[in-house]
């Protein structure tokens, strides 16, 4: 018998969980402290201000929040490789990229804090990429239209979104990656597998041995890379963007990592898995892999990790006192930007509400 097709999935590791090298043929951003300390720094910055938000919502200042504890480099990785120009289309607690791409942390607070104007972003690059997206894979299809988008228009850009495991068995994310490959769009989607769908385990989710594969169906470009060492993951997603962005194709990479804390602050996931593997996933931690490798050269020391800490808890206390001091917008604000022309059912209903607020 014939064969129809086959293929491989690469996968792709610079250090290992003690931040040593596994491959003599680090890239060159590898090898330059600067960048790397420039990684590193985000990447504690990101972790900081995850542990401000959680003391956020458990003393009732933030509403229901989504941790990204044990994702730094993945999504410190990704920032990293998008260049200006690109389009981001988050799900729901992408901060590392956001972060690298110009949201400020007072932007965060606001959208779980209740506040819809926590989605205007201010600052570039971060103006043009799309708002968090709490429907599980509804920004798959954004990022594939934008992607169409960009082809018309010929422009040199690309679409990247994020999707977790369990939002990648959902048929916005195959259909994103199925017109990415029918035509040829500058599209590359990045599968966040960090073992957990809420409380369904990766084992039982899917029945492929990789979910970077998942993409081969699609004619897409696919590797699946440590989503625990920041070098591997910008590598790896800075090689799909610039494909793409050479008329190449898109390209699915899955980054292989662990949710390192409940799935949002309304969850208890000791409900539901066992206290060694989340100790096991521990000895695996991507910022503490990073500075290993760091020290081992020379570029960080405890002094240095003593005024980041410093540097990062100023930084978001200010931020927080932003967000806590913003005023809060009119009642009207829940009615101005659903409708281009206001139904006369929900005119009615402003006007009571407008007639039942305070006034100052």
């Amino acid at each position: 018998m014939s064969i129809a097709a086959s293929f491989e999935i690469e996968y792709l590791q610079y250090l290992d969980a003690d931040g040593k090298p596994v491959r003599k043929d680090l890239p060159d951003f590898a090898q330059d402290m600067k960048q790397m300390v420039e990684l590193y720094r985000l990447m504690v910055s990101t972790r900081v201000f995850d542990t401000k938000s959680i003391a956020l919502q458990r003393t009732g200042k933030l509403g229901t929040y989504a941790s990204c504890l044990g994702h730094e480099a993945t999504y410190v990785g990704i920032g990293y490789a998008l260049k200006p120009e690109d389009v981001f289309a988050p799900s729901y607690r992408e901060y590392g990229v956001q972060l690298a791409r110009g949201v400020r942390p007072r932007d965060v607070y606001m959208y779980w804090g209740g506040d819809e104007r926590g989605n205007v972003y201010v600052n570039e690059p971060a103006k043009h990429d799309f708002a968090w997206s709490v429907p599980i894979g509804t920004q798959c299809l954004h990022a594939a239209g934008t992607a169409l988008a960009f082809k018309i228009r010929k422009e040199k850009r690309v679409a990247v979104f994020t999707i977790g495991d369990g939002g990648s068995s959902k048929g916005d994310f195959m259909g994103a990656i199925n017109v990415a490959g029918a035509r040829d769009l500058p599209l590359v989607g990045a599968i966040v597998n960090n073992q957990w769908a809420i409380s369904v385990p990766r084992r039982i989710q899917s029945g492929a041995k990789t979910l970077a594969q998942k993409g081969i169906a699609a004619g897409l470009f696919c590797i699946q890379v440590d989503g625990n060492d920041v070098i591997a993951v910008r590598q790896a997603m800075t090689d799909a963007v610039e494909r793409a962005r050479k008329g190449k194709g898109g390209s699915v990479v899955e980054c292989v990592t662990y949710r390192l804390g409940d799935h949002t602050t309304a969850d208890d996931a000791r409900r539901y898995r066992g206290k060694e593997e989340v100790e096991d996933a521990w000895k695996k931690d991507p910022v503490k892999r990073l500075r290993a490798y760091l020290e081992a050269r020379k570029a960080w020391n405890q002094k240095k990790e003593d005024a980041l800490l410093a540097e990062c808890d100023d930084l978001m206390d200010k931020e927080v006192n932003a967000y806590l001091e913003t005023g809060a917008q009119p009642v009207t604000a829940m009615f101005d930007y659903t409708f281009a022309e206001l139904p006369a059912e929900l005119v009615k209903q402003r006007d009571e509400a407008i007639a039942l607020e305070p006034h100052q």
